[in-house]
């Protein structure tokens, strides 16, 4: 949703770090901080993150990380590189509609579009770009295995499963459908990278996840797992999405923002979106057209390919490992924030 040089708009309980990142990714709108979302006057506009409420009588702008984030966890206060600005609800709130979900049902998706989602996807792939880009292991697919499915697990407490699960609803539920749907498929789980940095808490029974599942791993890319594996499972997680750009078979036990256009297999189907869309249509939408850009070197707007070749940059610049300083920096949030 544009903002417009002239409006003000009111930011709702922010953290310091985040309040220069609103202001940079709602640019040229004027941006005033306050306490609540009461404090914003009736008929204004109030931004908040994710799907903090809001009292009757003001316009919502809802921000959330986009799809190609940063190299390192957002919880670990690494600077991102895309938001999305989103007037009518979230991609990940299945309850009702959102922008995203707004475009992919009634965009026309010119060929230009297209052709140009074509190749943002395919450098994405050729660079084996995901949302966090983290993991410094290698991983390779057990031999003689003829169905190997990945299960990406999911921090449980997130509002993407509370708003976009209406079934199964935790890593332990979701593996043991899995297990059910491929008895004999060779099953990977990754538990969520959050969950395993300990910035996050292990779901609800996820101690067992390894009598459910073949293998574990953890310190592995995803760009490296969705290469070698046949199938991705998942409840909303975004590897369905980084999959899908990979053309693997997917399969949905939620409701997230990539089901539901013909592209997936999904057990639990969201009747409203009823349109039949290619890929490049998806990756147009939610790559191109939904998401804000903005350079974490520069602190100005910057387009798709340009974020992706800072985010390669980036990425060439990093030692392999984690520093000390963000090993600490995860004991201070830990104290101080909890599990969020």
């Amino acid at each position: 949703m544009a903002t417009a040089a002239t409006e003000v708009v009111y930011g709702c309980g922010f953290s310091p770090w985040k309040k220069p990142l609103v202001r940079r990714f709602l640019a040229p709108a004027r941006v005033r901080f306050v306490a609540s979302p009461e404090a914003v006057p009736p008929g204004a506009t109030a931004v908040v993150w994710g799907l903090a409420s809001v009292p009757e009588g003001r316009k919502v702008l809802r921000l959330e990380d986009g799809f190609l984030r940063s190299v390192g966890l957002g919880a670990d206060l690494i600077k991102p590189v895309s938001w999305v600005v989103d007037g009518r609800g979230l991609y990940y709130d299945a309850s009702r509609p959102s922008d995203l979900e707004h475009l992919l049902l009634h965009e026309p998706f010119p060929p230009e579009l297209l052709e140009r989602a074509a190749r943002l996807r395919a450098r994405i792939v050729q660079a084996g770009l995901t949302k966090y880009n983290v993991g410094q292991g290698g991983w390779q697919r057990p031999a003689g295995a003829e169905r190997v499915v990945l299960v990406p697990g999911q921090v449980e407490s997130d509002a993407a499963i509370r708003h976009g699960a209406p079934g199964v609803r935790t890593n332990l539920g979701l593996l043991r459908a899995v297990r059910e749907a491929r008895p004999g498929a060779f099953v990977v789980y990754k538990p969520h990278p959050d969950v395993l940095a300990g910035l996050r808490a292990q779901g609800r029974g996820e101690a067992e996840a390894r009598q459910w599942c073949d293998e574990i791993v953890t310190d592995v890319s995803m760009h490296d797992l969705l290469e070698q594996v046949d199938e991705v499972h998942v409840l909303t997680s975004l590897a369905g999405f980084e999959a899908l750009l990979r053309h693997k078979r997917v399969v949905t036990y939620g409701q997230p923002f990539y089901a539901g256009w013909g592209l997936t297999e999904d057990q639990t189907p969201l009747t409203r979106r009823n349109r039949q869309l290619p890929l490049d249509a998806l990756v147009a939408a939610a790559l191109i057209l939904y998401p804000r850009y903005v350079s974490p070197r520069t602190g100005r707007p910057i387009t798709p390919e340009q974020a992706l070749d800072e985010l390669l940059a980036w990425r060439e610049r990093l030692p392999p490992g984690t520093p000390l300083w963000r090993k600490m920096l995860r004991l201070v949030l830990k104290v101080l924030v909890g599990t969020k």
